[in-house]
């Protein structure tokens, strides 16, 4: 980053038991109907409950993002990031861990600009309800996890990709703003964990009524003499939400090596992730949405080139659409919304992007053609063409002769990706 960072801030968190308590009542959402109804689209994911592996770590990401949201609720943004937003890490201590928030001024302000509600965020995230585990078809070593409600997607990053998403935070911000209906994932915060050697992690949730008055701003000297590595992770918003009817998943990166999943036997309740091979013989029928789908494509590619950028992935999702929701008629086609090129006229159907789902809060990724609703967007955004990349190329080059596979420089994959997309739309 350009600018060098303010220095880290070491504070002590406010009980994650107040965010328990605080949860129910900050939307209309979370009541029995919609826990029902909550449950009913979890088909083929399964809830991080205890004696799951991974319970006591999402219990320490609840306790920690609630608090650090509660941060950003109390000393709310005020303008754009500026360069020490961008730098600044907070870390907040917990009894058994740490929680940091890493360039956390930058990224309440690019909620805020999404129109998402700190307290909203605060309850999704925090203790009010187990995240979801799905099978990744991913080769990483990364873990996912999704919100109770699939519209939150988090996932473990190495320290590295970390280093670069921040370094690149800036540009991204100011890419968003320039073209709001970017198909880049909505990267909502980045921060890290470390827990405290010898603590069992699912203390990190057990502070006590009478811990709650300590100020926040008390200065710790440090968690541990010998606390844990770091980890970290992401959250962003989902791709896939809302969820509901959304019969086939895949991720894309316009090549073969590697890229094949074995579907789910007809009839099972998994959750399956596909890939390149599995899309042959497919279309994206976009009607006249295609041209706009061709045009921003190209904008998000060219610029994760210039971030020297490779490996990301198109994730797309079908929805058949409702009867009520297909043609001329349909409110969803005339409903004014901004494009490539900023707001556009309602009379200007050509030049307007129609893909909106007003009602639902994640509506970025919505693109509607004449039959089917498609889920579209560009993720994992933080892999850098260098030296690791560079000899990665060499050794699958002769690994593969006459292959295409992923590792290849950032001007080829964003213009292989482009070429792809062309070739699968109509």
């Amino acid at each position: 980053m350009a600018a060098p960072s303010p220095g880290p801030r070491e504070v002590l968190a406010p009980s994650p038991e107040a965010g328990c308590r605080a949860a129910p009542l900050t939307s209309g959402r979370r009541g029995l109907l919609w826990r029902l109804r909550d449950k009913q689209t979890r088909l083929g994911l399964f809830e991080i409950g205890p004696g799951h592996e991974l319970h006591q770590l999402t219990c320490m990401m609840q306790a920690g993002l609630w608090a650090a949201t509660q941060v950003s609720m109390d000393h709310p943004p005020t303008g754009p990031p500026t360069e020490e937003d961008f730098s600044e890490v907070l870390t907040q201590v917990h009894e058994g861990f740490e929680l940091g928030t890493l360039a956390g001024p930058a990224f309440a302000w690019l909620r805020h600009s999404l129109g998402l509600a700190e307290e909203d965020y605060q309850a999704t995230l925090g203790p009010g309800g187990p995240y979801l585990q799905f099978l990744s078809t991913s080769k990483s070593k990364a873990s996912f996890f999704l919100s109770h409600d699939q519209r939150f997607f988090l996932k473990t990053q190495r320290r590295r990709e970390v280093r670069a998403l921040l370094a690149h935070l800036p540009r991204y911000v100011q890419h968003l703003q320039r073209h709001p209906h970017s198909l880049l994932a909505r990267l909502l915060g980045v921060h890290s964990l470390r827990v405290a050697r010898g603590k069992k992690v699912g203390e990190a949730e057990a502070r006590g009524p009478g811990q709650r008055g300590r100020l926040e701003g008390e200065i710790l000297s440090s968690l541990t003499p010998y606390p844990r590595p770091q980890k970290f992770f992401i959250i962003m918003q989902s791709v896939f939400y809302p969820a509901g009817r959304i019969s086939e998943r895949y991720d894309i990166k316009g090549c073969e090596v590697s890229r094949w999943v074995e579907p789910a036997p007809e009839g099972s309740p998994l959750v399956l992730v596909l890939k390149d091979l599995n899309f042959q013989g497919k279309t994206i029928n976009l009607g006249p949405q295609r041209s706009w789908l061709l045009h921003q494509i190209q904008l998000d590619t060219a610029f994760l080139r210039e971030l020297n950028v490779l490996d990301y992935s198109l994730l797309m999702a079908f929805q058949r659409l409702h009867e009520d929701e297909r043609g001329p008629g349909s409110s969803l086609i005339f409903r004014t919304a901004r494009s490539v090129r900023g707001v556009q006229s309602p009379e200007e159907p050509g030049s307007q992007n129609r893909r909106l789902l007003p009602d639902s809060p994640n509506a970025l990724h919505i693109l509607d053609g004449p039959e089917q609703r498609y889920f579209l967007g560009l993720v994992d955004l933080a892999t850098v063409y260098g030296l690791r990349k560079r000899l990665e190329h060499l050794w699958k080059t002769l690994r593969y002769p006459g292959r295409t596979f992923s590792t290849v420089s950032p001007a080829r994959y964003a213009r292989r990706l482009c070429q792809w997309v062309e070739a699968h739309t109509e």
